[in-house]
């Protein structure tokens, strides 16, 4: 499948009504720039990372260069290309949120039970879904339903470490990636090589502030290794933090008036899967379906923590992958070659072809090669608004 970036194939409905946020690399390194009525704005100038842009709390495209219509910039998406979309976020912490919707959390129970053998999930999910049903779907996280529901499972031997978290007072928080090892539009997201079950997650991504102000949304794949995390949950990390198993994009979405936190709670993310090998699945994610409110998961990680130059979060996907593909009763799981692809009429789409983290580009550009970068740009010295 080509892998061509186009406004028409990426970017939301109404793109050019949208204020969006991002990075491309113009050929001398990571620029922040703003995407105004269809235009693009070089904000280097102005502030040198899209942290920095955020934390000034301007989004004013008066001080920054036009580079013209997007259309005419005739993005890349491949490594050395110029100009190139990149991820969209920089200095940011990335965290996730997991077990935040009623079937992700009984098809994490499955994994547990089915300690990571997919030949087993079935006839797991059938216990469970006979002993559960839909009680779990129908009560508030913390409340008192949610206490009585816990102490009935664990009188029937069916408790959860993460039935605690989908039901109990505390949300499931995790730090995903590390900071700039994000991988952008277009960018081969990564498994691990010796994981056999496995799939994508498509969520909702919020951008947030230092100081805990949620300024926008992307899209994002919080790829997954279910036989990883299913043998126990103590390979969180292994299951989660890989060579480019993090993407984001295409552009995060700021908040204006016509668009805002309600559109992210009514969200519907649709996801398709095409394999080199001609299989197709086709999934989505409601996000009014989530059990905890994006506001309470965003306190929720900022409880006891500060995010100095602000971070963005995960907030979790109803998607549970469970038609076959291979063998009878195995479920999904990846196979390099296979093209992803999570959409939202106001948030565009993020696609992304799979091999292995092995495989994958390595990740080489850390922090210190960014400053080493901006540095030797000019653009740590000085910015136009600082008079310069």
């Amino acid at each position: 499948m080509d892998i061509a970036f186009a406004s028409a194939r990426a970017l939301p409905a109404d793109w050019e009504q949208a204020a969006l946020l991002g990075r491309i690399d113009l050929g001398d390194g990571p620029t922040p720039v703003i995407v105004r009525e269809g235009r693009v704005y070089d904000m280097s100038y102005v502030a040198p990372t899209v942290a920095a842009l955020i934390e000034a709390g301007s989004f004013d495209t008066a001080g920054g260069t036009d580079l013209g219509h997007l259309d005419d910039l005739a993005l890349s998406v491949d490594a050395g290309a110029t100009p190139r979309l990149l991820s969209p976020i920089d200095l940011h912490c990335v965290k996730a949120s997991g077990v935040t919707f009623a079937v992700s959390a009984l098809e994490r129970v499955i994994e547990e039970r089915a300690r990571g053998d997919a030949s087993a999930a079935a006839a797991v999910r059938t216990r469970l879904e006979e002993r559960v049903g839909g009680s779990i779907r129908s009560v508030v996280p913390g409340s008192p339903e949610a206490a009585a529901l816990k102490a009935a499972l664990i009188e029937d031997g069916m408790w959860s470490q993460y039935l605690e978290v989908a039901i109990g007072p505390d949300a499931e928080i995790f730090t995903k990636s590390p900071t700039l090892s994000t991988i952008g539009w277009g960018g081969e997201v990564g498994i691990r090589s010796d994981s056999t079950w496995n799939n994508p997650e498509p969520e909702v991504v919020l951008v947030v502030d230092r100081n805990g102000k949620t300024i926008g949304a992307t899209l994002g794949n919080d790829v997954n290794l279910r036989d990883f995390e299913g043998r126990s949950a103590l390979l969180l990390g292994k299951a989660k933090d890989n060579n480019a198993s993090c993407s984001l994009g295409p552009f995060i979405r700021l908040f204006d008036d016509g668009f805002g936190m309600d559109d992210v709670r009514a969200s519907e993310i649709a996801l398709t899967i095409d394999g080199a090998d001609g299989y197709r699945l086709e999934g989505s994610s409601s996000m009014d379906q989530i059990s905890r409110d994006p506001e309470d998961l965003v306190r929720q990680a900022m409880s006891e923590h500060q995010y100095p130059d602000g971070f963005v979060l995960f907030l979790g996907t109803l998607f549970a992958p469970t038609q076959d593909r291979d063998e009878p009763g195995r479920g999904f799981t990846h196979a390099v070659g296979d093209v992803v692809t999570i959409s939202n009429p106001k948030l565009g789409a993020l696609v992304n072809p799979v091999t292995t983290s092995k495989d994958a580009a390595p990740w080489n550009y850390g922090i210190g090669d960014l400053m080493r970068n901006l540095a030797g740009r000019g653009l740590l010295a000085q910015t136009k608004n600082q008079g310069a």
